[in-house]
């Protein structure tokens, strides 16, 4: 913005998860102003009936709302909502940046043919297996896309058993290395929420494993710092592909 400080809109359903992305903006962007929304009923709405319509009337608004505010970039911190917000992201005029977008780009680039999606609501799944698809046909990959909900790691955080949560995860994700039934090992782990990120180191495994928050966080910061303030950055939205289907506060996005 001409004359002041440049400002980052932040989308979030999770309310946890705004301070981390808060502090993760702040040190890749100095001086930065943050302005967040954090409405955990979207979250909520999609994992028990899916991304219904007043989702995605919801996800406009606050989008709107953020860009009318000043945001000069806006990063949504949902994978669920991801298609949702592309979607809305049209009639913006402001980069939009999928959370989880910088991640499915890099799966289909080191994918080695086989991408484990792993997500701990089935509300993620979709649009994120979509996208790292997408992703890999922009790059003309040949991927084959898996997607498992991590079972009970959801339940464990709702309970407030953080460690029970990442244990969970940690243990699927060596699953999804070196299948036990003597299946094809993935090429590259996907934890398709933002959440899931501080499971990632514990599982120790020889393959990638890729997480959300610092891939967008980078492309919120190359939106917001452009190398030709005249052009759109790269990080704004590719068209979404349609439909998205997809539980309290503490759930995971």
């Amino acid at each position: 913005m001409a004359g002041g400080a440049m400002i980052a809109g932040l989308l979030h359903t999770v309310p946890a998860l705004a301070p981390t992305f808060d502090l993760l903006v702040a040190d890749a962007v100095p001086g930065v102003e943050r302005e967040h929304v954090v409405d955990a009923w979207m979250l909520e709405t999609a994992i028990a009936e899916g991304v219904t319509p007043a989702v995605r009337s919801r996800v406009a608004s606050h989008l709107r709302h953020l860009a009318d505010s000043g945001a000069d970039a806006i990063l949504v911190t949902c994978s669920s909502i991801g298609e949702a917000a592309e979607e809305a992201a049209a009639d913006l005029g402001i980069p939009v940046i999928r959370v989880d977008a910088a991640m499915a780009a890099e799966a289909a680039h080191v994918a080695a043919g086989r991408v484990a999606v792993l997500a701990t609501n089935t509300a993620t799944l979709g649009p994120t297996t979509r996208l790292i698809e997408r992703e890999a046909t922009a790059q003309g990959v040949d991927t084959t896309v898996t997607a498992a909900v991590v079972e009970g790691a959801a339940a464990a955080r709702s309970a407030g058993d953080q460690a029970g949560h990442d244990r969970l995860i940690a243990e699927a994700v060596r699953a999804a290395a070196q299948p036990a039934d003597g299946g094809a090992p993935a090429g590259v782990i996907v934890l398709a929420q933002a959440s899931m990120a501080a499971a990632a180191e514990a599982a120790g495994v020889g393959i990638p494993v890729l997480t959300s928050p610092a891939g967008g966080v980078a492309r919120l910061a190359e939106a917001l710092t452009p190398s030709d303030p005249g052009r759109p950055s790269a990080s704004a939205n590719r068209p979404a592909a349609p439909g998205s289907d997809g539980p309290s506060p503490a759930a995971s996005s």
